[in-house]
């Protein structure tokens, strides 16, 4: 379960606040706004962690990550693809997703320089 306030919760708030206010000390129209205005902003700040989350997922695919599986497992492997898991980034390493915290070293791929290239033609 998922306890996070989006838009349509902070909407039903208001509407409720609004409906229950004391008529006689009425909450006013530039409180209401400031607050709206700070929903937005930590909307879309929640967004722009996500969308920096997903590019630093994608800047390791093809390195080699290291990974706390556990408190007393570590597994390695290369990145090979990125997917979304409950609105988070994962890498995939051997199959398996791993989340982003989970990584503690990253190193460049070394590529054997005398295996063909996949999709080029041999000479």
């Amino acid at each position: 379960m998922q306890n996070v306030l989006n838009q349509k919760d902070f909407l039903q708030l208001l509407v409720t606040q609004m409906q229950n206010q004391n008529p006689l000390s009425p909450q006013s129209d530039t409180q209401m706004a400031a607050e709206m205005a700070q929903f937005t902003s930590l909307q879309q700040s929640s967004d722009m962690s996500a969308s920096l989350g997903m590019l630093q997922a994608d800047s390791l695919l093809g390195s080699t990550v290291t990974l706390k599986v556990d408190a007393q497992t570590i597994t390695s492997g290369v990145v090979q693809g990125v997917i979304l898991q409950d609105g988070k980034p994962h890498i995939l390493v051997n199959g398996v997703p791993y989340n982003l915290s989970q990584v503690v070293a990253v190193v460049p791929t070394v590529i054997d320089p005398t295996s063909p290239v996949p999709g080029s033609a041999s000479q």
